[in-house]
């Protein structure tokens, strides 16, 4: 699975079927009811004055009439907000990579047992796969008042289609470039929950404030969060400003290297191609990558070009196999990322205390 996973997939989700998604396919395990209400644990009625709401996205405007009851959510994120709002959606897409055996992750998990909504039982959301793109059929038998689509690449003609269905709050700007804050305000306001979601938004935030304190090793190093594949020069690369991980790390007190500065300016571009030939020219003090397994990081050390990179040299690196980790930083959500942290913040710790040696 190549190590531009999520993004890659999540950029082909919208379009059409992806070799690596496919591979990890489930076939759908729930009824297309779905619980009759997805505000079972929201207050009935949003306040009058809330009601209607237009949601400006990259495609025009939304407007919803009235809090919506049967909420359904697509790509990665927006359920994740939902759930941190209370709201428990009659649909949610499965999580193909970075998943569980029930197509889900740890975190979304946890927030749908305190809603009473674990999947398995019968107030569950319906889980719909989207490895060949949206799933129109899918939506459209879940009936739905809104779809929540703030975090995800849809493209004009997936939007057009699924407003045929129902009200659809898209990406607000740049496919999968959404910060999770601005998703959770979004979705906050097409829920009838603005002030929960500047509440959660301001509560995450702390808790990430709060755990990165522990590691003040970490404040002010450079960083770039890239990839690298000796495997496979053409993923190759390091991800811009308009990406969410790192957005993550300049949130956490680091800042991103030249290089990502240099290449980040007057780009929309969430990832730059970068010839290993040139990996010594990647300077930072910290080099973040996903990889396969913990084989990979060994073949990324010894590699001739890719051993160049000064963070690598100094044992400065931070290369995680865990998929689920892997997603939670990526699609960042207000439930993932704190479920992240412990997990996440010794290894940069580990990274940062090589860098100063």
């Amino acid at each position: 699975m190549a190590s531009l996973l999520p993004r890659r997939a999540l950029l082909k989700t919208a379009g059409g079927a992806t070799a690596a998604l496919a591979a990890v396919a489930l076939s759908l395990t729930a009824c297309s009811t779905g619980p009759a209400n997805s505000t079972q644990n929201a207050s009935a009625t949003a306040a009058a004055d809330q009601f209607p709401v237009t949601i400006k996205n990259v495609f025009g405007e939304t407007t919803i009439k009235e809090q919506p009851k049967r909420v359904v959510t697509i790509s990665w994120v927006n359920d994740d907000v939902a759930l941190a709002l209370g709201v428990v959606p009659v649909g949610v897409p499965k999580n193909e990579w970075g998943n569980n055996s029930k197509g889900s992750t740890p975190w979304k998990d946890a927030a749908l047992e305190k809603l009473g909504a674990s999947f398995g039982s019968d107030t569950a959301p319906v889980q719909f796969s989207e490895a060949d793109g949206v799933n129109f059929t899918e939506i459209a038998k879940l009936n739905p008042d809104v779809i929540l689509a703030a975090y995800s690449g849809l493209e004009a003609a997936d939007y057009k289609k699924l407003t045929e269905i129902a009200p659809v709050v898209a990406q607000p700007e740049l496919a999968f470039g959404t910060p999770w804050q601005e998703a959770t305000t979004v979705i906050g306001k097409a829920l009838g929950k603005t002030a929960e979601a500047e509440k959660l938004v301001a509560d995450t935030e702390a808790t990430i404030k709060d755990k990165a304190a522990k590691y003040p090793q970490i404040a002010g190093k450079t960083f770039i969060w890239g990839n690298l594949d000796p495997a496979s020069a053409e993923n190759t690369g390091i991800y811009l400003a308009a990406d969410n991980r790192p957005r993550f790390l300049t949130e956490i007190g680091m800042k991103a290297a030249p290089v990502v500065e240099e290449k980040s300016k007057g780009s929309k571009e969430f990832f730059a191609a970068w010839s290993a030939e040139k990996a010594n020219e990647l300077d930072s003090d910290v080099f973040l990558t996903w990889v396969a397994d913990a084989k990979a990081k060994d073949q990324i050390v010894k590699d001739p070009l890719l051993n160049q990179i000064p963070a690598v040299k100094k044992g400065a690196l931070v290369a995680d196999p865990d998929t689920t980790l892997t997603l939670a930083t990526s699609a960042a959500s207000p439930l993932s990322l704190p479920w992240a942290l412990d997990k996440f913040l010794p290894q940069l710790a580990a990274a940062a205390d090589a860098a100063g040696k």
